[in-house]
């Protein structure tokens, strides 16, 4: 592979597989309430919230994490408001340490700060926009385009920071194909890339593992396992959903997303991680087939952007697929064939 393209897949890898706590639409929304609260130098009276809606719909059901079963908008601004850290991003929330003082200190702000919510009208998929009202001015902070990507920060007026707005692509994925990315998996340095893909095997599996021993959300994980057994097939699906389940009802662990996604992160790996141990792989192949499941995942959704209509869990169980096929000693043309199959379920979600 040329040193060009093995550069790019692997910065590709490092940008993507990143760390964060909660779902991460409303984890965005909190990060940028946090940062227009630092912004603004003091705790904001009142806020207005705008957001796209993407942003809505995926914000509306899930709980912010570490703030006792909270959800929507107004309490994921609030929750960064009071208790965000802006500088860890991601995971602004994840310093919060007792969940239920957190709880009693958001209820407390938003009995008494005016949340207005209103759908934003720029035509972009992901936008977020938070203005802070305090005794001394107001601030106004927007991401747009993908979670951390802060193109506007103003303060009494005075624009202090001003990017591109457009929609995101996952990444400037261009030279990402199915060959490719089998090339680069099979020749990768792992030294390069070993830090990622190893924190994404932790984290991924401590959520798994608390999911399946807790009962979170609709526990389909636990159910999964009960209705059908444990045969590596199940038990890989299972795993996946019960880090899913963990996540999107609270747990303050953290994920190691992909496109921007915890339950894409989560489906890309945690299947092959089962799969790699119950063949008895070297770890090194896992690593290798992660990086495959990872790479491919962000190939299919590179086209469609990070929040759309069409599931990203779907990419991520055909790169998850991938990545298995890879663990069974397959090469391109399995692979590719993999890809194929599991992409013929389109059709049925339509």
């Amino acid at each position: 592979m040329e040193k060009a393209l093995y550069e790019r897949f692997t910065e590709i890898l490092k940008s993507e597989l990143l760390p964060a706590t909660g779902c991460t639409e409303p984890i965005a929304v909190a990060y940028a309430a946090a940062l227009a609260r630092d912004t603004l130098g003091e705790i904001p009276l009142r806020a207005e919230i705008s957001v796209s809606g993407n942003i809505l719909k995926n914000v509306k059901s899930v709980v912010v994490p570490a703030t006792c079963g909270m959800r929507g908008i107004a309490a994921a601004a609030a929750a960064g408001i009071v208790l965000g850290e802006a500088e860890r991003k991601l995971e602004v929330l994840a310093g919060i340490r007792d969940e239920a003082i957190a709880k009693r200190q958001i209820e407390t702000y938003l009995a008494t700060a005016k949340m207005n919510v209103v759908q934003a009208q720029s035509g972009c998929i992901f936008d977020i926009g938070v203005r802070a009202f305090g005794e001394n001015g107001e601030a106004f902070v927007r991401i747009a385009g993908h979670h951390t990507n802060v193109v506007k920060i103003e303060k009494n007026g005075v624009v202090l920071c001003d990017g591109d707005a457009k929609d995101e692509e996952c990444c400037d994925a261009a030279d990402l194909t199915v060959e490719r990315i089998v090339e680069y998996a099979e020749t990768v340095d792992l030294a390069s890339v070993a830090e990622c893909l190893e924190r994404q095997i932790d984290y991924n599996t401590a959520i798994a593992e608390e999911g399946l021993k807790n009962d979170y959300g609709a526990r389909v994980g636990k159910v999964l396992l009960a209705a059908f057994g444990s045969e590596v097939h199940n038990l890989a699906k299972a795993t996946a959903a019960a880090g899913s389940d963990a996540r999107m009802n609270g747990c303050k662990l953290p994920v190691v997303i992909v496109s921007g996604s915890g339950n894409q992160g989560m489906t890309a790996s945690l299947p092959v991680i089962v799969y790699a141990k119950h063949l008895g792989v070297p770890h090194e192949k896992l690593l290798r087939a992660l990086a495959l499941s990872d790479l491919v995942t962000i190939h299919l959704k590179s086209g469609i952007g990070r929040l759309s209509a069409f599931c990203g869990a779907v990419s991520a169980g055909c790169g998850a697929g991938a990545g298995v096929c890879y663990l069974y000693g397959g090469k391109y043309d399995e692979i590719a064939h993999t890809i194929v199959n599991a992409l013929a379920i389109d059709s049925g979600i339509v």
